[in-house]
């Protein structure tokens, strides 16, 4: 099998000198320290100084290296992603994405356009389908891939990365596979069986395919507007080769920031010596619904199982101790209800191990948490756990005619994804997109929250910005190294909006979505108009720590 490196645009120079003073000017900076600021002074790479146009031309206008006049921009903190796949994502963008397929047929030919244009002996990656929205209801068989991607290598993972269609000739490469559990004889693998395919697909990519495809996606995420990525990484994703790739990028100050999470039970020692913030992220408790491995209490609706159970409440509790006494995170991905039963369960074990205490000063982190049962969200807050959360999930697949209800039902369905019931009890949010399952996309992030399709569980637009920006600096514990508001001495991590002033309000969240307040006295900073049918604000810059990592050429320099 051949490889072949995907050609992709270079990221700004990060050997670029950083301007030393640099002043803009005329806009609307969002600060809740200084809610009326219009200017903001960045020197060697922090905040120096905030206020008015006519405070900063007197003050700071001969003094600095750079003008940026902003005509009436707005400038935020820069969006952290906390949970991303940076290899994966790069996939979507330079590769086969079929996310926009419409069918089985649709989906099979544009395997087959896409096979066509590659070298003889190429592996063929790609990701993205979703037989939930096909009118044919199923994946592909086994003879309808091969014959698409006419007898090649193939691996094709599911929308939610957690099963995954394999050709006869990458299935003859992993002979193992044939004994794992999750293998029926059809293409599509489920669980051990997946985890397998999915290393061998990804071992068989080299240094420079790799670096290709996390240099599209952290130029993807530049442009926009995030600052900060946490990249989830573990054995059964990408495995370490990749994961330290990931990590190196971010250090080369080519884009935004990389924190890596290694998941895999066992392995604190080896996540520090990786260089990873905690020992966490994706270690997987239980798989997705939409590949029916979401681990539940009760049966799925649409096919009689209750999923996949990767790991037992003495796993949790182990991972946690080990994690608490090194003084580092623990994480754990989970989704259905019965699997957030047994992190609970684990974290009690733990408790009774190192105190309560001990667990809620680390800020252990829980990824997706789609599913709670009853009373889950307060032992949630008791144990101080972060739920890192992907609102574009409900906005992908809920509603009363999506994805959630043929898997689960109305009624359980209406309980997916509880954002205004973790906020309201205080569970601390960090928002992501668990990207390539969902586009980076920070303000639709933002948008799908407060509009969620189950109305009572919105949250204000100004509660979802935080958990986008300042969330994501506080899920990464003690080792993060900003907080995600622009104030005087912190970073100058921040993006430009094209955003007139007058579409920046003060939004709601439940009945009262139209009414919003302008009035400058509120003092409250305002955010874009994310009312739904409303253009998403386009960056016209982001800068990381003072330096420039993207730039659409359309700000003014005096």
């Amino acid at each position: 099998m051949t490889n072949t490196a995907p050609s992709d645009p270079a990221l700004p120079d990060p050997d670029r000198p950083l301007p030393a003073r640099v002043l803009l000017r005329g806009g609307v900076i969002h600060s809740p320290e200084e809610p009326f600021a219009t200017a903001m002074l960045v020197e060697d790479g922090a905040v120096a100084w905030l206020g008015s146009d006519s405070a900063a031309d007197v003050a700071h206008a001969d003094s600095v290296d750079e003008i940026v006049e902003l005509r009436g921009a707005l400038v935020t903190p820069a969006f952290v992603d906390a949970h991303v796949h940076l290899t994966s994502t790069g996939l979507n963008l330079l590769s086969l994405d079929l996310n926009g397929a419409e069918s089985l047929a649709d989906a099979l030919d544009r395997i087959a356009a896409f096979a066509r244009g590659l070298p003889a002996g190429a592996i063929l990656r790609g990701q993205g389908w979703d037989d939930s929205k096909w009118p044919e209801r199923r994946a592909p068989t086994l003879e309808e891939l091969d014959r698409a991607v006419d007898g090649r290598p193939a691996y094709l993972s599911r929308v939610d990365v957690h099963s995954a269609l394999a050709s006869s000739a990458l299935l003859a490469a992993v002979p193992q596979v044939r004994g794992a559990v999750g293998f029926d004889g059809s293409a599509q693998l489920r669980q051990q069986a997946h985890h397998l395919v999915r290393k061998a697909a990804f071992d068989l990519m080299d240094a420079a395919e790799r670096g290709a495809y996390q240099s599209a996606a952290l130029r993807r995420a530049a442009e926009l507007g995030i600052g900060a990525v946490h990249e989830c990484g573990g054995p059964d994703i990408s495995g370490e080769a990749d994961f330290l790739q990931a990590l190196a990028a971010g250090l080369e100050l080519r884009g935004p920031e990389v924190f890596g999470y290694w998941g895999e039970f066992g392995a604190v020692e080896k996540a520090s010596f990786l260089g990873a913030v905690g020992a966490g992220g994706d270690l997987f408790l239980d798989g997705a619904i939409g590949s029916h491995t979401a681990c539940l209490s009760h049966a799925y609706a649409d096919k009689d199982t209750l999923g996949a159970a990767y790991a037992s409440a003495e796993q949790v509790a182990a991972h946690v101790v080990e994690c608490t006494q090194a003084g580092t995170q623990a994480g754990f991905h989970v989704i259905g209800d019965a699997a957030m039963a047994t992190l609970l369960d684990g974290f009690d074990t733990a408790a009774a191990k190192v105190g309560r205490d001990a667990l809620y000063r680390i800020g252990h982190r829980v990824e997706h948490a789609e599913m709670i049962p009853a009373g889950g969200v307060q032992r949630l807050l008791d144990f101080g756990i972060v739920a890192s959360v992907q609102p574009a999930f409900d906005a992908a697949w809920g509603g009363a005619a999506g994805m959630y209800v043929e898997r689960l039902g109305a009624e359980r369905a209406r309980a997916m994804n509880p954002f205004a019931e973790l906020q309201k009890a205080g569970v601390p949010l960090a928002f992501g997109s668990d990207a390539p399952v969902t586009p980076l996309d920070p303000w639709g992030t933002v948008r799908a929250a407060a509009f969620h399709q189950t109305p009572e569980q919105r949250i204000s637009v100004r509660a979802a910005f935080a958990a986008h920006t300042r969330g994501g600096w506080r899920a990464l514990g003690s080792r993060a190294t900003a907080t995600g508001v622009l104030r005087v001495g912190e970073p100058a991590t921040y993006a430009v909006w094209d955003v007139a002033p007058e579409d920046v309000v003060v939004q709601a969240a439940d009945e009262r979505l139209s009414a919003w307040s302008t009035d400058p006295r509120s003092g409250v900073p305002g955010l874009p108009d994310l009312t739904p049918g409303r253009p998403l604000p386009a960056a016209a810059r982001t800068v990381v720590r003072g330096r420039m990592v993207f730039d659409s050429g359309r700000l003014g320099e005096g």
